[in-house]
């Protein structure tokens, strides 16, 4: 394999996906990305703004844009906000062990 300075895109990728550690913070992730991509597309599929859900959450509209930048950063809120979050755009969590 080539040496780190002229490896391509593709060939760092590659090595790292042989570190399991790397895998894991991976799947990690696309865990919590998946949440992400699911609260988004909830929030617009019921055609609502970060400040329609902030008026629903009474919180200000800079509330709901932080909880969905964190999201987007990997940082989960709590239970009890996410909750609210939810319930704002018109759906409940469900958490289940597989």
């Amino acid at each position: 394999m080539a040496d780190r300075t002229s490896m391509t895109h593709e060939e760092m990728i590659a090595r790292w996906k042989e570190n399991p550690d790397f895998c894991n913070a991976v799947k990690e992730l696309d865990d919590q990305y998946a949440l992400l991509d699911a609260a988004l597309a909830a929030r617009k599929e019921q055609q609502l703004s970060q400040s329609d859900v902030a008026k629903r959450m009474q919180l200000p509209r800079s509330a709901v844009c932080r909880l969905e930048a964190n999201l987007k950063e990997g940082k989960l809120p709590t239970f009890a906000v996410l909750q609210r979050y939810a319930h704002a755009i018109g759906k409940k969590i469900e958490i289940r062990l597989i």
